[in-house]
């Protein structure tokens, strides 16, 4: 069963609500340990960019230290605390600082959603006909309830839930290749 990192403190979820700290920590999920130079090279950084995220980050418990990992004192290993991070709108309510903390952080991953997808468009013609045509991006106007809209809410998240077990039994080489799935179901701020 996946691990998951709830995060309750507005400190942590400002850390995390960095487009880089998003970066980091889910290299650290997908690729595994890594170096601070290891992640630089992905994120195009220096290392001492991105040893100072890591430590914001392993402030925040989203990541930690992999000494085990290193070959000399020097070289500083980084790993995930969980495989996922967690976090509700609904829960900051009553607090206006973390309710500032949630937006930001919300602003900072719906951008990165957004990028992402935008850097699949603009891949498509290289991916390859099957890998393209077995995407999906689709979205549907519902008119529902506060309760159909929680019910349609866990129903996709356990299609990810179950797809989740399915990708754990891949490995690189087998035919797989990353994928993203992208849930979100809220009610429009707009008529």
């Amino acid at each position: 069963m996946p691990t998951t990192r709830r995060l309750d403190d507005a400190a942590h979820m400002r850390a995390l609500a960095h487009p880089t700290r998003l970066r980091i920590v889910g290299l650290l999920r997908t690729a595994g340990p890594q170096t601070a130079a290891m992640l630089g090279d992905v994120v195009d950084e220096a290392p001492g960019t991105i040893s100072y995220h890591c430590r914001r980050l392993a402030e925040a418990e989203l990541i930690e230290p992999a000494p085990e990992l290193g070959t000399d004192r020097r070289e500083r290993w980084w790993r995930a605390t969980a495989e996922h991070t967690s976090w509700n709108f609904a829960d900051a309510f009553d607090d206006p600082e973390r309710m500032l903390a949630t937006a930001a952080l919300d602003h900072t991953v719906a951008q990165v959603h957004a990028d992402e997808y935008s850097a699949f468009v603009d891949h498509v013609p290289v991916l390859g006909r099957e890998w393209v045509a077995a995407s999906n991006s689709s979205d549907r106007a519902l008119r529902l309830t506060v309760d159909e809209l929680r019910a349609l809410s866990a129903e996709l998240n356990a299609v990810l839930d179950r797809w989740e077990s399915v990708s754990a039994e891949h490995v690189p080489g087998d035919g797989s290749e990353r994928v993203v799935g992208l849930v979100q179901s809220y009610r429009r701020a707009r008529p």
